[in-house]
């Protein structure tokens, strides 16, 4: 009897260690038709946003935000002071321009610059798979050169 004694206050540690069966915090999935309904949604916004884009977000927490974007329209330059974009390419295609200065740039909320065109920097074509990463503080701006759309993910890391 003192065996089992002793063998089950050695094997409670384990039961306080198992594993929680549930979803990990901060876990998220998006399904390939949670997707496509999200994107009929953009559709209508980006008709509608004098910018012509559509864009949902789909999770922010403190460290970083998911995006899904569909641009109908050449991009605002943009400066992001204290996060990295992250863009996925779904489809269509585009010119990323990166680097370079904003010309006339305004602040739009705080740590966030835009303006209507870069003066300089890099040209870089994107199409569909391609992933870039945009470092804080540096200008880009989005092109369709003729595309009729562009859809893309973007992952926020925040706090630089």
């Amino acid at each position: 009897m003192t065996k089992f004694w002793m063998a089950a206050m050695l094997a409670l540690p384990l039961l306080w260690a198992a594993p929680d069966a549930g979803v990990p915090a901060g876990f998220e999935y998006w399904s390939k038709a949670s997707i496509e309904q999200i994107e009929q949604k953009l559709d209508a916004t980006a008709a509608t946003d004098p910018h012509r884009i559509g864009v949902q977000l789909l999770a922010d927490y403190a460290n970083d935000s998911v995006m899904l974007a569909r641009r109908k329209a050449d991009g605002q330059a943009e400066w992001h002071e204290t996060q990295v974009d992250v863009i996925f390419v779904r489809s269509g295609s585009a010119t990323l321009i990166v680097g370079g200065t904003m010309a006339n740039a305004e602040t739009v909320a705080p740590h966030e610059k835009r303006s209507g065109t870069i003066e300089g920097g890099t040209r870089e074509k994107l199409s569909a798979g391609d992933v870039v990463r945009i470092p804080p503080r540096t200008p880009h701006q989005l092109l369709l050169d003729g595309s009729r759309e562009f859809d893309y993910f973007v992952v926020k890391v925040k706090g630089y």
